[in-house]
């Protein structure tokens, strides 16, 4: 039986090709949006069983007072937060708030789907390595945290940045080589670049990367 749901992200982009995913496999999608702090707004207007929040800050301060207000007066509707791991502090903010469940942000969406029932029935949805990765995080924090996003944005040269924005703004080749005054084919080549370079394979899972890793907001300022 499918879940009334409502996805949210602070990428539209990835709100969007979830909730159609969802969609496929039989659950009923009242809402996509962006960006995350409006999810109080949208889930508590259509009311569903599961709000599904995407965020690639988790430990920022405020994320997850939408939560909060969620669960003050919709107490009902169970919310599952889809972020990077470890962040040990995110997840902690997460649960503090009142949320029902914490999935990678690149769960398949079998393991989402996993999460939506047990949160709906009442259960805590997180995956016991998750959360032993958390701890172990916090146990042993690394030094030097590897800032992957930076690491990432420095393969690229400042033409593949430009790319890599357009692509995660939704442009097809065709837009792209427009805005940016190429060739359709070269346009569609620094694509490919782009992708082999993110070891991806697809525009959506480039996208998904650079919001998730933060690559996405400092290839925006870049």
């Amino acid at each position: 039986m499918g879940v009334r749901i409502v996805v949210v992200d602070d990428h539209r982009l990835l709100a969007e090709a979830l909730a159609s995913a969802l969609k496929l496999r039989g659950h009923r999608v009242l809402a996509a949006g962006a960006p995350s702090s409006g999810a109080a707004d949208l889930a508590i207007g259509r009311a569903p069983e599961v709000l599904l929040m995407g965020t690639s800050t988790p430990a920022e301060p405020g994320v997850f007072d939408p939560v909060t207000r969620i669960k003050r007066e919709r107490p009902a509707i169970a919310v599952i937060v889809l972020g990077p791991v470890p962040n040990p502090r995110g997840i902690a903010a997460a649960f503090a708030a009142g949320a029902s469940g914490y999935v990678r942000h690149d769960e398949r969406i079998e393991g989402v789907e996993r999460a939506m029932a047990k949160a709906r029935a009442g259960e805590v949805a997180v995956a016991p390595q998750l959360l032993q990765g958390a701890f172990a995080e916090l146990l042993h924090p690394a030094a030097e945290p590897d800032d992957e996003g930076s690491r990432l944005l420095q393969m690229l040269t400042p033409r593949e940045v430009e790319v890599l924005v357009r692509v995660a703004e939704g442009e097809d080749t065709r837009l792209i080589a427009a805005g940016m005054g190429i060739a359709p084919s070269t346009a569609r080549t620094h694509v490919q670049r782009v992708l082999m370079k993110l070891g991806v394979g697809s525009r959506l899972e480039a996208a998904a990367l650079a919001a998730r890793t933060g690559l996405l907001d400092r290839a925006s300022g870049h």
